[in-house]
């Protein structure tokens, strides 16, 4: 299973850095933050304001080098020194969710997505439309970071996020588990609004200028196509994600 099986911090939380975010997500009674973590380097005022905020809200603050806090974050340009680990109740791994008794039926499964303000409305999206999962790959997809939260307009936070390594590790473990994998093409005869869809079914959604992988193609159940009468070629990744997800919500409306 790679490292999906194992159990790791990054399937908990939402790392947010820099002052104002986490000053946000302390001040906001709807977020379960885990703990603070301060660079040894912030001092007076900025220091001051977060280590209230924190005790305010009862969240731990904890100490460290700056070279830390930068590994932490994973932006040493725009952490100011601190970052805040944010529960994120849905967010698991993917092994996780197949292995329970109701594992997900209708899932997306981002390939290539590198631009924060795609994967954050894919997650907006996909979360208004209830379903039960977009997997986010930790190799090859943009890092959910405080970009992709603010394209989200926070609703990462209560996102059904499932973590795997990898998009082809994903649609290995989705395949094995009897999962239907579609891929949007728009070359495709099959339509999405006329494609027959088994109980579980995923749906891969191609990065912004190479589309599905090669590895992740060969393992596609069905090619759809979104029916487009106008004369334009292709719809940005997030605008197709929500004319697939309201696809779904309309599909289960009408059972």
């Amino acid at each position: 299973m790679g490292d999906d099986a194992a159990i790791s911090p990054k399937d908990r939380f939402l790392t947010v850095y820099g002052r104002k975010p986490v000053l946000e997500a302390l001040a906001d009674a709807a977020l379960e933050v885990d703990k603070v973590i301060l660079s040894d380097t912030v001092r007076g005022q900025g220091a001051n304001e977060i280590l209230q905020a924190a005790k305010t809200a009862g969240v731990a603050v904890q100490r460290a080098s700056p070279h830390r806090v930068k590994v932490l974050a994973g932006n040493g340009k725009q952490d100011q020194g601190v970052l805040a680990d944010v529960v994120v109740p849905r967010m698991r791994s993917l092994h996780a969710a197949l292995s329970e008794g109701r594992p997900p039926s209708r899932v997306l499964l981002l390939d290539g997505i590198t631009t924060p303000a795609n994967v954050g409305m894919i997650l907006r999206t996909a979360t208004a439309a209830g379903l039960d999962g977009v997997i986010v790959p930790r190799r090859g997809v943009a890092a959910l970071d405080p970009m992709v939260v603010k394209a989200s307009a926070g609703v990462a936070f209560r996102a059904p996020l499932l973590r795997c390594g990898s998009a082809h590790e994903a649609a290995e473990m989705l395949t094995e588990a009897g999962y239907g994998l579609y891929g949007l093409k728009a070359s495709a005869r099959t339509t999405l609004f006329d494609v027959e869809l088994p109980q579980r079914s995923a749906f891969v959604l191609g990065g912004e200028t190479a589309g599905v992988g090669g590895d992740v193609g060969e393992l596609v159940t069905e090619w759809v196509s979104i029916p487009m009468p106008g004369e334009v070629e292709s719809l940005n990744v997030s605008a197709a994600a929500a004319v697939l997800s309201f696809e779904l919500v309309r599909r289960a409306a009408t059972r």
